[in-house]
């Protein structure tokens, strides 16, 4: 049975604007690197979040090998590169919105969230509020969908980012750890979902809420409110998806249309919900119809998150 504590969620304040950019000092130098002048020519901000970044990164254990990656392929130096970049997002065009980070807390974890807007962009916007809002910073470990290390270049990219393809074993090796691993219970159906059907979780599968017994490991319940109007879908073509050997594809507003840069999701703001840690007990290998009893609290709770949520916002955009 869940047993849930009672916390006020704490609100986090929206990101200032992002400052004005530096005007690049006049080298005197000749031999100069590429690197040193693409350094100079970065915008403070930029280099304020990199430090902030790597600042909140030194201070997570990690065990790496003389290379310098962990056991699942994460790189550090990767990590940070990427976290620069989210956080620039996370900050100046989601101006994202954080409530009951504290929520999160050291120790192995299952974080479940709502899934939607076509791409990962809600994946990657709770994976920067867990370095830089919680306390103690947490890497989020991605379960990766089956069909993504087949594309090329960001099979690599998944990996070195700290994300895995989601099997039950590289999800319970993680928790084994100690580490956070965030799931998307919805799957595609939730990525792709139609405009029309946003905001209603979508059916839930049972594998988190397995792991979740046989490891002994709490549920952090998350909302996330904006994701699901960044691209509104209004069609699913699914045959030229088998086609194309994906698991959907999606048509939007923007896409096909404007081909690779109608994938670019909507400036819409997000806020993003941490609800207090749920237990549960029991066998892991019941029968599907009492897992499915436990996963309905979960899917209940996120649902009464997410209606919370979209009721109390006074716009999309703001």
């Amino acid at each position: 049975m869940a047993k849930q504590t009672r916390k006020p969620p704490k609100r986090r304040r929206p990101s200032p604007q992002p400052p004005a950019l530096r005007t690049p000092a006049r080298n005197s130098g000749s031999a100069t690197s590429i690197y040193g002048l693409l350094a100079g020519l970065r915008p403070d901000f930029i280099r304020e979040i990199e430090e902030e970044v790597a600042e909140r990164l030194a201070r997570i254990p990690t065990k790496v090998n003389e290379f310098g990656y962990d056991p699942w392929g994460l790189d550090i130096r990767s990590m940070q590169s990427a976290l620069t970049i989210a956080t620039a997002v996370y900050r100046y065009y989601f101006r994202v919105e954080t409530f009951g980070v504290e929520n999160l807390s050291a120790g192995r974890v299952l974080l479940i969230a709502n899934h939607a807007g076509q791409i990962a962009a809600d994946a990657a916007m709770i994976g920067v509020a867990t370095v830089l809002e919680a306390e103690p910073p947490r890497i989020v470990r991605g379960m990766g969908e089956y069909w993504l290390p087949t594309l090329p270049f960001f099979n690599e990219a998944m990996v070195r980012t700290g994300s895995v393809v989601g099997t039950p074993k590289n999800c319970r090796d993680l928790l084994a750890q100690g580490e956070a691993v965030i799931a998307f219970p919805e799957g595609v159906r939730g990525m792709n979902k139609l405009f029309s059907e946003r905001y209603r979780l979508q059916p839930f599968g049972n594998g988190f809420m397995r792991l979740a017994l046989s490891t002994d490991t709490p549920i952090v319940p998350i909302a996330v409110v904006g994701s699901e109007e960044q691209a509104p879908g209004i069609a699913n073509l699914r045959t030229v998806a088998r086609l194309l050997g994906m698991p959907a594809f999606p048509i939007t507003p923007t896409f096909p249309l404007f081909g690779p840069l109608g994938m670019l999701p909507l400036p819409v703001k997000y806020r993003i919900y941490f609800g207090a840690p749920m237990h549960f007990r029991g066998d892991p290998d019941d029968q599907d119809a009492q897992i499915k009893k436990k996963v309905a609290k979960v899917r209940a709770q996120i649902q009464k998150m997410l209606d919370k949520g979209v009721a109390e916002r006074a716009s999309i955009f703001f």
